[in-house]
């Protein structure tokens, strides 16, 4: 399984991350939103030169060229709701891609003792086709597989792309230990060492979804 992470090279998903994180800029909701909009941008592009092309000819005013584009179908996933923005950064590049959405929650039994609940799915077939399932924050791992398993009941992908913008090592780990090997890559903008007992990651940059969108109760 190959593991991309995008910090280990510089460029303006650097500064995107940097921004997300710091305390004095990430209170501008709209700001926030557009950071993740914006990396997920960057990951798309990053994203789109592993994939399968074909050249087709294409018709000018003048006369023919030829053109290369995708020869993979595409089909871009999210978990609600600090997915959203992420996503549409993927939807502003792959703009001809088919979509899925999973509602993934965490349900307290006590302060630090929680279930990740799915309780809502929508997406199109996943038979052979490419399924980028990005989610902002990669914490646990928890969350990220149950929507897999969820989007599985809509066929057998060829190919898994997990996106995330901060994952936990530990989270990492664990969906190396639960995605399948021989067809799956995880691309993240920043790997942080740890999470504390709430299961958010350290040093990380909050509540991504509280950011994006504000507080719930």
């Amino acid at each position: 399984m190959k593991e991309i992470n995008l910090a280990e090279t510089d460029s303006l998903i650097s500064q995107y991350v940097m921004e997300l994180r710091n305390v004095n800029i990430q209170g501008d909701m709209l700001r926030f939103r557009r950071n993740l909009e914006r990396i997920g941008e960057l990951m798309a592009y990053e994203i789109s030169k592993t994939m399968r092309y074909r050249t087709i000819d294409v018709t000018t005013p003048l006369a023919t060229a030829p053109a290369r584009v995708i020869d993979e179908k595409v089909v871009l996933a999210t978990i609600f709701r600090a997915g959203v923005p992420f996503h549409q950064g993927f939807l502003n590049y792959f703009d001809h891609a088919e979509n899925a959405f999973v509602s993934a929650y965490r349900k307290y039994k006590e302060k630090e003792n929680f279930d990740v609940f799915i309780e809502y799915i929508a997406s199109p077939r996943l038979d052979g086709k490419t399924v980028i399932i990005a989610d902002p924050m990669l914490a646990t791992g928890t969350s990220m597989e149950l929507s897999y398993r969820a989007l599985l009941t809509k066929g057998e992908p060829a190919h898994i792309h997990v996106a995330s913008v901060i994952a936990s090592r530990q989270a990492v780990d664990y969906v190396k230990s639960v995605f399948p090997a021989d067809k799956t890559t995880i691309w993240t903008a920043a790997i942080d060492p740890e999470i504390n007992s709430h299961s958010y990651i350290i040093p990380g940059l909050g509540d991504a979804g509280d950011l994006a969108y504000g507080t719930k109760e």
